[in-house]
């Protein structure tokens, strides 16, 4: 049985017109013996104009031209340039309106674009004598016009049209975050329903805003269709962990996802609701689908030139290895073990072997700690220098692993972790990798699972190509080490 429901506004308000509860949801029977408001028909909410941006930034770049001298006479210098930063600019994904910021706070991001488009200029164009006042005008006129021009479409779209969203997280947290931003119409978030437990909505009665309550996630994806949402608002580390399924299926639809902390508001320098570190008072972090965007192309060729590269400087040494492990420890040089990759899929980890366990069961089972005292000497050098981990390469080749990322763990601990520590399952949102973050701060062999987990999932949530090639050259650095993996 599902509960469907609307809670009364903040004690003590009006519901402004401008923020009333925007329709969802059709009729519906009484549910614990409360009778439950009927859904209203409406419109789809009017969504803003994706060309308004884009038009200010070409006017903007218009502007500072016409300080050029002669500029106007090469009108394919203005129209390149324009087209150069748009580019820049929406590769940046600074016509989001999902993840609109306060002008300040893009401030950076929008003088880049700006900056190479006036070098290219300076550099390629018939303009080329230019003096450098004349180009730090045309810089600062083009920067400010377009700061300018942003500022006041967004002060406007905010209140005119502000971007629908959802609240997703227990009724208790998601209640008061709803009602703070509906006190704060100028965030540019609307909410128009709350994603809840029907358990939750029963337990949970008492005042807040006048929004649909969804507790199926049929009737999520409705709300989505019928609001045009695009933004989705997860309140809580621990709500993420819940509604993961759901949440990846929000990303899909193409929602932006976006984590907020009810516990703890953070109010930033500048106090404007709209910035990209806190939205009315809440601090905020954008989650992103890991692997998924620009970046997951980037890590993949990242991952295929390196491993096979290193494959091919390696072959040496792993010929090198392999002899003495057959001399020394007879037949079966390789190991292969079924470890658990991105998405839970299953697949076959080579390593050395360094050990023989008694049976497939204890190899299943057995947790492994490096330096076993009935290793052999050459295989405990194996373990420590890491070296028996080269073979990994060719899953990385292959696609079962990345350079960074996770280490991968058997079939059985991870659903004994899974159990014991809520969030190891998350770590499988990403390729599972040779070396990580974790890694390079200490957390390999036996070491504690909980700091692990916890390394892995900052790893994901922030994840960047330059944290990848700086995890990468901190594991070059310490290579050689006591401990194994």
């Amino acid at each position: 049985m599902t509960a469907e429901s609307t809670v009364p506004p903040p004690a003590g308000q009006q519901p402004r017109e401008a923020t009333r509860a925007v329709p969802v949801l059709a009729q519906r029977g009484p549910v614990a013996g409360r009778r439950l408001p009927a859904g209203r028909g409406g419109r789809r909410p009017r969504r803003p104009s994706r060309a308004a941006l884009p038009l200010i930034d070409c006017a903007a770049a218009l502007l500072g031209a016409l300080v050029v001298p002669g500029a106007p006479a090469y009108p394919s210098v203005i129209v390149l340039l324009a087209c150069g930063v748009l580019t820049l600019n929406r590769r940046a994904r600074l016509y989001d309106p999902a993840l609109a910021r306060g002008v300040l706070d893009e401030l950076p991001a929008l003088c880049g674009p700006i900056a190479v488009g006036w070098t290219a200029v300076a550099a390629l164009s018939p303009l080329r004598p230019l003096p450098l006042s004349v180009l730090a005008g045309a810089f600062a006129v083009h920067g400010a016009a377009a700061c300018a021009g942003r500022a006041a479409h967004r002060r406007r779209a905010a209140r005119r049209r502000p971007e629908p969203a959802l609240v997703v997280g227990p009724v208790a947290a998601a209640r008061p975050v709803a009602a703070a931003l509906l006190r704060r119409p100028d965030c540019g978030v609307q909410p128009v329903g709350l994603v809840t437990d029907s358990l939750d909505v029963l337990a949970e009665p008492g005042e807040g805003p006048e929004l649909p309550v969804l507790t199926t996630d049929q009737e999520t994806h409705r709300a989505v269709i019928q609001n045009g949402v695009r933004t989705v608002l997860v309140v809580g580390a621990a709500t993420r962990v819940e509604r993961a399924a759901l949440l990846r299926e929000l990303a899909a639809r193409g929602c932006v996802l976006w984590e907020l902390d009810a516990d703890s508001p953070s109010y930033g320098f500048g106090g404007r609701p709209e910035s990209a570190g806190q939205l009315a008072g809440f601090s905020r972090r954008l989650l992103r689908p890991a692997g998924g965007g620009p970046g997951g192309l980037g890590k993949r060729v990242l991952d295929l030139v390196l491993s096979g590269s290193l494959l091919l400087l390696v072959c040496p040494v792993l010929l090198v290895c392999a002899v003495v492990l057959r001399v020394t420890d007879g037949p079966g040089v390789v190991f292969r073990q079924e470890r658990i990759g991105k998405d839970g899929r299953p697949f076959t980890l080579l390593k050395f072997r360094t050990h023989r366990p008694a049976s497939a069961h204890e190899a299943a089972t057995r947790w492994s700690v490096a330096n076993e005292q009935e290793m052999s000497r050459f295989c405990q050098f194996l373990r420590r220098t890491s070296l028996d981990e080269l073979p990994q390469l060719w899953n990385v080749c292959r696609g079962d692993m990345s350079l960074v990322g996770p280490r991968p763990e058997r079939p059985y601990f991870v659903a004994v972790f899974s159990q014991a520590h809520p969030g190891y399952r998350e770590r499988h949102r990403m390729r599972t990798g040779i070396t990580g973050l974790a890694q390079i701060h200490g957390l390999r062999g036996d070491t504690s699972i909980e700091d692990r987990c916890r390394f892995d999932n900052a790893y994901i949530d922030n994840w960047s190509l330059w944290q990848d090639i700086c995890i990468l050259v901190r594991t070059a650095v310490l290579f050689v080490r006591p401990t194994g993996s």
